[in-house]
């Protein structure tokens, strides 16, 4: 239940607004004892200061019920808030510590809707239904124990007339609920195709994809309006329903009442009576009614709202699929050594394998590359080591220990991973090289940094340096700058082990050369792996890996592989100018 989320007080605010709602329901209900005195005193003739008195006194209680009501509205709409931030709070946290493998189960676009949308839709649940759970029933409870002490006819009619509303409700909500509980998928849709279109705009307009985005889009967007148009055409009636209902009772009363009324013909203190007692009767049974009404539209937006309660416990409580180890970086026998150990994998839900069984080791201080055509596994083979995945058999060791005996934490704050795409964030040049762990470093090693990854010319360039701006996304960066801003900011890191995933594609020759060069430098005692597509970058590497569909199918140095493997041979003379003259 989502209501476990609301804190001590929390509570105790809803406690006050029952109070709140039970001191405003009395005074509601006394309202009509003042009108029936006011008309037995009209037609009695009696003094008008005693008839201006009970009107002080309804407009009293009418001021007192409003001011009750304003507060009750306040402390509603502040427990309501207060529990959609601890829910969003709980999804960001929860979210944090998923690794790939998790993100996988849900789509972006409906994690967005989740910690938007739906929380959303029980804040705005929450206000009211807190007015409307506490009041409906003491409202019902209380207006039913007043008219069950008038004549039985009266009673009766009311009875008649909440049963056919309460059918009539209940009927069609049961038509209008499958409706409301699909609206969340086809929301999740719309915003996926939205996210594709904003993320893919440079790719589609190269491609003249407008014309195919469009007609995908309005796909899932008609879905969502046939959708929500079947479920408002259904639900619409109620309203109408409820109000024409409480007309026709107040209509139905005054009929019988005028019957009672002339029965007593003769007797004009019977009649004073009966005539006043409808006029309270009536406002009594329109409560009633009006509690009927909280009642139904509560239940009209809860299915809705148990919706979104599930989608965002399923986030809260999803059990990471990677469990967390207990070791720390100081456990690890020698930090920088990185082994696998006949190793498989394949992604969850496939039941194909990417990797089969790959060994190889690399010790403190050594370059290793990986190397292979499109889709041999070299990027999954890197993400068992930053642990974005666990693998299917084998073992993935980090300083002697295996990667799933560390914690989250400890194993990051070895690993520095740079991955294919860089990942720029809004804020400064600043706070995205001294990132997490490294925001307490200073100027000289965050410059340092930049110095390493080749950024330097642009950031002395800048007016503001290392404070000037990076828009989201790194919209104002080339793609060069933003891979090179990546790498600066996991050398301030200064981690044990790097991992560059294919990092150097964005790079031209000399610069991709300088950055090499400077890393051999400046990161002597760290171990390095590199996944390239160029020969040219790993030519220096103290082992390189090559890939084929999975497979270690070459394993040693640059001169070894030219001589002993013909896949690495074919990759390196269709990439180098003078196969001759190189190592």
């Amino acid at each position: 239940m989502i209501l476990r989320y609301l804190r001590r007080r929390d509570w105790a605010m809803v406690a006050c607004c029952v109070a709140l709602i039970t001191g405003q329901v009395y005074l509601d209900l006394r309202i009509p004892e003042y009108m029936s005195e006011i008309t037995y005193h009209l037609q009695a003739g009696t003094a008008t200061e005693v008839i201006a008195s009970c009107g002080v006194d309804m407009m009293a209680c009418a001021f007192l019920s409003l001011g009750m009501a304003i507060c009750t509205a306040t402390l509603a709409a502040r427990v309501a808030s207060a529990l959609c931030r601890t829910l969003r709070d709980r999804q960001f946290s929860a979210v944090s510590g998923w690794s790939r493998q998790d993100l996988d189960s849900f789509s972006v676009a409906s994690l967005v809707t989740r910690s938007t949308n739906d929380v959303y839709h029980i804040q705005q649940f929450m206000a009211r239904a807190i007015n409307m759970v506490i009041k409906a029933p003491i409202l019902a409870v209380w207006a039913v124990f007043k008219i069950t002490s008038s004549a039985f006819e009266w009673t009766a009619v009311t009875a008649l007339a909440m049963v056919i509303l309460l059918v009539s409700m209940g009927l069609i909500m049961s038509r209008g609920i499958p409706y409301i509980r699909r609206m969340q998928w086809f929301v999740d849709a719309v915003n996926g195709e939205t996210r594709e279109e904003l993320e893919g705009m440079r790719t589609i307009r190269a491609y003249n994809g407008e014309a195919h985005r469009t007609r995908s889009f309005e796909e899932s967007s008609d879905n969502l309006l046939g959708n929500s148009l079947s479920a408002v055409h259904i639900m619409s009636p109620m309203h109408p329903l409820a109000t024409s209902m409480m007309s026709f009772l107040t209509m139905a009363i005054y009929w019988v009442g005028a019957g009672l009324i002339q029965a007593s013909a003769g007797n004009t203190q019977e009649q004073m009576l009966l005539f006043s007692d409808m006029i309270v009767f009536t406002s009594y049974a329109t409560q009633v009614l009006s509690a009927v009404m909280m009642a139904s539209g509560i239940l009209r937006e809860l299915p809705n709202v148990m919706v979104s309660s599930r989608r965002i416990e399923e986030v809260i409580e999803h059990e990471p699929a990677l469990g967390d180890g207990a070791l720390a970086a100081a456990d690890a026998s020698d930090p920088g050594e990185v082994s696998f150990e006949d190793v498989s994998f394949s992604y969850p839900g496939t039941g194909v394998e990417v990797l089969h069984g790959v060994s190889f080791s690399v010790r403190k201080g050594e370059t290793l590359a990986i190397i292979g055509p499109t889709a041999s596994g070299k990027s999954t083979l890197v993400n068992l080591i930053a642990r974005l995945y666990d693998a299917s058999s084998g073992r993935v060791t980090v300083g002697g220990r295996d990667v799933r005996d560390y914690s989250e934490d400890e194993l990051s704050s070895m690993v520095g991973y740079v991955p294919q795409t860089a990942v720029v964030f809004s804020g400064t040049m600043r706070e995205n090289v001294c990132y997490g762990g490294s925001s307490g470093k200073g100027d000289d090693e965050a410059m340092r940094a930049v110095r390493i990854a080749q950024l330097d010319d642009l950031v002395e360039r800048l007016p503001n340096g290392l404070d000037s701006d990076v828009s989201q996304h790194g919209w104002n960066l080339s793609g060069g700058q933003k891979q090179r801003l990546s790498i600066a900011r996991a050398v301030c890191k200064d981690p044990p082990i790097y991992i560059f995933d294919d990092t150097f594609s964005a790079l031209d020759s000399r610069t991709d050369r300088n950055l090499r060069d400077a890393l051999a430098r400046e990161t002597a005692g760290a171990t390095k792996i590199i996944v390239a597509q160029r020969v040219g970058t790993i030519l220096d590497a103290d082992r390189i890996v090559v890939l084929d569909r999975g497979r270690v199918v070459g394993y040693g140095r640059h001169s070894e592989l030219m001589e002993g493997c013909e896949l690495y041979r074919e990759i390196a003379r269709s990439q180098l100018e003078d196969f001759d003259d190189e190592r």
